[in-house]
Parts: structure tokens; sequence; C-alpha cells
């Protein structure tokens, strides 16, 4: 083979469609546009536009508020915890950490760290390092003889910083 010989794939490359050169091309004419109005024009971008009418997004109420510093905990349940270490996927007698928890396959992804909650039983003793953790999957921890360590430092408000 030599470079004067290359070519495309047969159907690689598609001829467009040649728009408004006669009407024996198939396309003339108004070009597939219809007749007259907005669209048939150039230069039209009419995403939402309803032709005057009040738009369907601006008559809706809207309602609610999106927090985008919100953090996005991975939860973890104190009964699942108990079931990997049964199952020897993870050892009570190491600290646990996040990633004990994904390398063991607990977890699947960390997103913004992990959140220990209450439901379920743990009676293993473990050590265990998480980004959050509720009150009572901490006293739960603690009765069966471990210790949870909260990473993610709760924000203080100014009231709670002067009393």
């Amino acid at each position: 083979m030599k470079l004067n010989e290359l070519r495309d794939n047969a159907g690689a490359r598609h001829k467009s469609k040649r728009l408004g050169r006669g009407i024996g091309s198939g396309k003339g004419k108004t070009a597939g546009r219809g007749h007259k109005g907005q669209k048939s024009r150039s230069g039209v971008a009419i995403k939402g536009f309803e032709g005057g009418q009040m738009p369907l997004y601006r008559r809706l109420p809207k309602r609610g508020f999106n927090n985008i510093f919100a953090k996005n905990y991975q939860v973890i349940n104190l009964g699942r915890l108990q079931t990997a270490i049964d199952a020897e996927k993870l050892d009570a007698g190491k600290p646990i950490g996040q990633a004990e928890l994904l390398a063991s396959g607990v977890v699947r992804r960390a997103r913004d760290g992990v959140r220990l909650l209450a439901k379920g039983e743990l009676t293993s003793k473990v050590d265990i390092t998480v980004a959050g953790a509720s009150a009572a999957a901490v006293s739960a921890v603690e009765a069966a003889g471990g210790k949870v360590t909260v990473t993610v430092a709760k924000e203080v408000s100014a009231e709670e910083a002067d009393s």
C-alpha cells in the first residue's frame, strides 16, 4: 500500500445534504424548514419560549433551598459493621478507618467521608475512625468496649461559642 492509495473506510464520511439548491434536490425552496415564522429564519434559539405565554418554568412555584456546601456522607450502620467482622472482612483487633472499610468492600465509595449510625447491634470491641457518628452509635460502640474517633469537627455557632 502506498500513501496515495489510502482511503477512508466505505461509509466513514457522509456527504451532508445541500439545502436550498433547487426543487430537483428534494430540499429546495424552504429547505425543510416549512413556511415563514420565526423558526424558518436563521439565528433562532427558543428554549422554553412559549410564544409570549408565561413559560412553564415561570408559572410553577419555586420552593426550598439547595445547600451547595452540604456534605454528602457515606452511611454505615453498626449492624453492617458487625456482619463484616463476623465474615472476617474486617479485623476488630486493628483500628478501622475509611481505607479499611473501602478495602473490605463494606463501603463502596467514601464521598465526603463515612458516618456511623446506630442501626443494628455491635458485639465486637472496635476502634473506629470516621468523619461523623451519631450519639447513639458512639454510646453503642463504647458499651461494647470500643472507641469512636470523629475526624471532622462540628462547626460551632457563635451563640454556642460564647457559652
